[in-house]
């Protein structure tokens, strides 16, 4: 597997002094040091095992001494225990991805007690003490997937939303925002909501019960192309309705994560669009704020040099990674991720 370019250290390091994305040096001082536990969230996405390919060939480029890696499979118990095992190891830092984000404010807190601080990546804890949360602004991905759909379909029609987990903010930021934009902008659109919790055997079953029932449908919004993708493609060619865009039959799909398949999937008409979640800069950026967080540095909120945002939390900070809308028209650009992967 090939990645692309990273920037040279001294680059990484001069986000510190970026216009509006941090700067001075925290009471620990400069250059401390310190081992990186990281748990991944699971193992069953194409979107995570890319990600889980990144974090080693990050580690390396940023000089970071990371830990050997536990992965929680999408089960915030285990996340617990291992998060226990880093901290019995020496962690002075943890990365993780609470796929439950109401159920870590403890585990939190007990590190908050430790003075170990956390990078979350992808997903925003309720509650609890984090020092970053590396994340894209996932109503926009709502957003963005709704006006695509409705300029599609003409303001008119039938679609279903495939959402992920809506103990996940991530699935209720998505979720609300396709919901809120669908309602304000494109009322003549008849939206269907299935909760698939991140799992494609739901998906597919609650898309095909839909299908059954409403065989009208024009559109689908994936919220995980990791997981929704394979078996979305499969009921609709049951059905009949893996056609090219020209088509009367065709559906539209729009997916969440930016994965090859899904670049793919564009490229042959299978689906329209996809939001590509930042793979790449997720596990850059995880790694690069856990080591700033040891080495005691601070951030504030505002543009950074990394054509992302930092905001301002109730409970730490957040920096909004690009995540860009990718169709038939820009699939190619080499500059995405899901290009970069061999």
């Amino acid at each position: 597997m090939k990645f692309g370019p990273l920037a040279a250290g001294a680059a990484l390091l001069a986000v510190i002094t970026a216009c509006g994305s941090g700067g001075q040096t925290g009471g620990g001082g400069g250059g401390a040091g310190g081992k990186i536990g990281i748990d991944h969230p699971r193992a069953d996405s194409d979107f995570w095992n890319s990600y889980i390919k990144y974090v080693p060939q990050m580690a390396s480029e940023l000089k970071v001494d990371l830990m050997p890696a536990t992965n929680s499979q999408n089960d915030v118990t285990k996340l617990v225990n291992n998060v226990q095992a880093l901290i019995g190891q020496g962690a002075k830092a943890i990365v993780m991805a609470p796929q439950d984000t109401g159920a870590i404010a403890t585990t939190l807190q007990t590190l908050a007690n430790k003075k170990i601080p956390v990078v979350t990546v992808d997903t925003r804890p309720d509650k609890g003490q984090v020092y970053m949360v590396v994340r894209a602004d996932n109503r926009a991905y709502g957003t963005k997937a709704c006006e695509f759909l409705g300029e599609k379909l003409g303001g008119k029609g039938k679609v279903v939303q495939l959402m992920g987990s809506l103990s996940s903010i991530n699935g209720r930021d998505r979720a609300e925002a396709f919901r809120e934009c669908m309602k304000s902008k494109f009322p003549g659109i008849t939206v269907f909501e299935e909760p698939t919790e991140w799992e494609g055997s739901k998906a597919a079953s609650m898309l095909q019960t839909r299908l059954e029932q409403n065989p009208d449908i024009k559109g689908i919004y994936m919220h995980a192309g990791g997981v929704h993708l394979a078996p979305t493609l499969q009921v609709l060619k049951q059905k009949g309705l893996l056609v090219p865009p020209g088509d009367a039959k065709h559906v539209f799909v729009v997916s969440n994560d930016g994965i090859p398949q899904e670049f793919e999937a564009i490229r042959k008409g299978e689906i329209d669009a996809t939001v590509s979640q930042p793979a790449d800069l997720y596990a850059k950026y995880a790694l690069y704020y856990a080591k700033a967080a040891i080495d005691g540095k601070t951030f504030k909120p505002g543009p950074t040099d990394h054509d992302s945002t930092i905001i301002q939390l109730p409970n730490g900070l957040e920096d909004q990674l690009p995540a860009p809308l990718v169709t038939k028209d820009n699939v190619d650009d080499k500059s995405l991720w899901g290009n970069q992967v061999k």
